[in-house]
């Protein structure tokens, strides 16, 4: 009997059959086939997609080749699959745009916000109460006759806040008052000269204009005599004639009726001054039947008389006084 050698270890390897061979071969080229396509893919880098499913093709012969590639083939799926989606995702940032810009269409609907606190300050037109002087009180007889013509420019103060109601008013003074409160009126286009008014005394315009409009008159003797203090039946009389009031059908009858002064009226000035009166011009303080007509006008007087002739002429409302005499206006 023969004693053979012992067989060699290495020659025991089963030589790689057709298959094997063939499936490593379609590996590679798989292999070689994505790695060219994941270079090629733009901003992408390298990136090994699920291949995996092509090593299964073969027999499951070498547990080492299939066995750890199907677990590994849904998570590589499932990366490559949002690679699409990055782009619409980009896009659908610009469709909220628009409602972003949409905040602007209430802007319209806030505009008229602004205006509703306007409509409170509606009530401030009224700068009537503004005007106030520290000597003329809200319960003074002619307060309300001073604080309005004072509100519309008619009548002026002093420095300090005073109106100095008691005072008495010249005529130069009474001619600058006539032209604020009846500026409107037409008047004849001329001019008189006075020789004791020289052009550059401050109250010419004031009287050119009373004596077009024919509230005023000089003396006889061509004086104007700008610095007298008007009487009060001068107030009444250049009234009733600028306003050309007609008077009562008795005159005389009004003016006993109306004053227990009336005898003390002057001629010229008795039909003007039951005009006057007829009319609602006449106040009288503190006693509507005392006229005290050739008493000195108080400023106060001017005030409340002038503000019964705008009252006559349409221009303002009436006011209630106990201290107008005769007829009040309706």
């Amino acid at each position: 009997m023969t004693n053979s050698p012992p067989p060699d270890p290495r020659s025991s390897r089963t030589p790689l059959g057709f298959d094997e061979f063939l499936a490593v071969v379609l590996a590679l080229a798989a292999l070689g086939g994505i790695l060219f396509w994941s270079l090629s893919r733009s901003g992408r880098g390298f990136q090994i997609p699920n291949i995996l499913p092509l090593v299964t093709a073969p027999e499951a012969r070498s547990p080492v080749a299939v066995s750890p590639q199907p677990q590994a083939s849904p998570e590589p799926r499932a990366e490559l699959a949002p690679i699409p989606s990055p782009a619409p995702e980009a896009i659908a940032p610009e469709t909220p745009v628009t409602p972003r810009r949409q905040p602007v269409a209430p802007f319209p609907a806030i505009v008229p916000v602004p205006t509703r606190p306007t409509t409170p300050a509606s009530p401030e037109p009224s700068p009537a109460p503004q005007v106030k002087f520290q000597d003329v009180p809200a319960d003074y007889w002619a307060y309300p006759f001073i604080t309005a013509l004072a509100e519309r420019g008619i009548v002026n103060g002093f420095p300090g806040g005073y109106f100095k109601p008691t005072d008495p008013v010249t005529r130069a003074e009474y001619a600058a008052i006539l032209q604020e409160a009846f500026n409107q009126l037409p008047g004849v286009d001329n001019q008189t000269k006075y020789i004791d008014v020289p052009d550059t005394f401050w109250g010419v315009p004031a009287i050119n204009r009373a004596i077009q409009t024919g509230f005023l008159r000089g003396y006889p003797d061509n004086t104007f005599q700008p610095q007298q203090e008007i009487p009060k039946a001068q107030v009444l009389v250049s009234l009733a004639s600028g306003l050309n009031l007609a008077p009562p059908a008795i005159p005389e009858q009004v003016l006993k009726e109306l004053y227990v002064d009336a005898d003390q009226i002057p001629n010229y000035a008795r039909e003007k001054i039951a005009a006057a009166t007829t009319s609602g011009l006449v106040v009288n303080y503190p006693d509507a039947k005392q006229l005290n007509p050739n008493s000195n006008a108080t400023r106060a007087d001017v005030a409340a008389i002038v503000y019964q002739a705008l009252v006559k002429a349409g221009r303002l409302d009436p006011i209630q006084s106990p201290y107008i005499a005769g007829v009040q206006p309706q």
